[in-house]
């Protein structure tokens, strides 16, 4: 019987134990995916933090640049506006007339419209002939022409462009080609000054590339080593539950195993057992004896018991004093 009941048990150990064994090797290869995936992780979030202060300093060189672009921007405006000018007073000087009175420069209207504005308040100032309706005409006019100024003079200020005399319009020409050259000039320093950041950014735009193209790969290596980790994790999970599945019937064996071996023992210990080794037997008739008085054994009754061994008793007696009589003579 033990051996019919050893064979199962030792069965279900052994796959047990192959399935131990598994479980081990199987824990051993999800921590190295899991390992794989921490390594992966590191060195993806620090290849991304090089990434970002990189495109930090990127950002901030194109802003750099971008600011100079705009400066080398104001400088040529600067420049167009008064080669413009130069323009409008040559025109003026040979005497041709402007029929394009909307293209000229602002330089050009404000200095037009300050040089109105100075005849009219001169002449209202020393012309006693002006009657008083010629004289409300020019304060009309006087008054749009201090409007027009109002709005010019700060176009004027944005492009920091020099004031003309109309008067001297030679002088005024050789002043604006200076002033020209001079913007032209700073404007192609400026643009030099942006090509020079901007060949510091192409390289780092390389880098970037680069560090975008590993970390890619690292963050891929990461989510591959990962998922490698949860699959193994998985199958670790039902491998767990066969192997507890197979301890619960390996537990249940050996408990009817016990039950078995218990039983089989008390069943020969009943066998062996005489009446006078039965306790339950000894116990129930001393519990007889204190409430009847008497016991019963086979059938036999108490009174019968009593009645027949009276006599006997008394006979004996007899017996016993009669032969020592007989025995005291000589």
């Amino acid at each position: 019987m033990n051996d019919v009941a050893e064979k199962p048990e030792d069965d279900l150990r052994s796959r047990l134990h192959a399935m131990e064994t598994k479980l081990k090797r199987m824990r051993d290869q999800r921590n190295n995916f899991s390992e794989n995936a921490r390594r992966a992780a590191d060195s993806r979030n620090g290849i991304q933090e090089q990434s970002k202060e990189l495109r930090d300093k990127i950002k901030e060189l194109l802003e750099q640049q971008k600011e100079i672009r705009l400066i080398a921007k104001g400088h040529q405006m600067k420049r167009d506006e008064i080669q413009n000018q130069i323009r409008e007073l040559i025109s003026k000087k040979k005497g041709r007339k402007d029929d394009n009175k909307g293209t000229k420069s602002v330089i050009i209207q404000l200095s037009e419209t300050v040089g109105a504005i100075e005849r009219i308040e001169r002449q209202i100032m020393t012309d006693g002939t002006i009657t008083l309706k010629k004289e409300n005409s020019l304060l009309k006019k006087l008054k749009v022409l201090i409007s027009k100024r109002a709005e010019l003079s700060p176009l004027v200020e944005d492009f920091n462009v020099l004031s003309i005399d109309l008067g001297d319009m030679e002088g005024s020409i050789q002043l604006l080609k200076a002033e020209a050259d001079s913007e032209h000039k700073l404007m192609l320093d400026a643009h030099s000054h942006a090509d020079e950041v901007w060949d510091e950014i192409k390289p780092m735009f390389e880098e970037r590339d680069f560090m975008k193209a590993e970390g890619d790969r690292l963050h891929e290596s990461f989510v591959l080593a990962r998922k490698n980790a949860d699959e193994v994790h998985a199958s670790i999970v039902e491998l767990l539950k066969k192997v507890n599945e197979i301890r619960d019937e390996m537990k249940a064996e050996i408990e009817e195993g016990r039950l078995v071996i218990e039983n089989h023992n008390k069943s020969v210990r009943e066998s062996l057992t005489t009446p006078d080794m039965d306790e339950d037997l000894a116990n129930s008739l001393s519990a007889q004896l204190m409430e009847t008085g008497s016991l019963t054994f086979g059938g036999t009754l108490g009174g019968d018991f009593i009645e027949n061994n009276i006599p006997k008793s008394k006979n004996k007696k007899q017996s016993r004093k009669l032969g020592t009589s007989r025995g005291r003579k000589k």
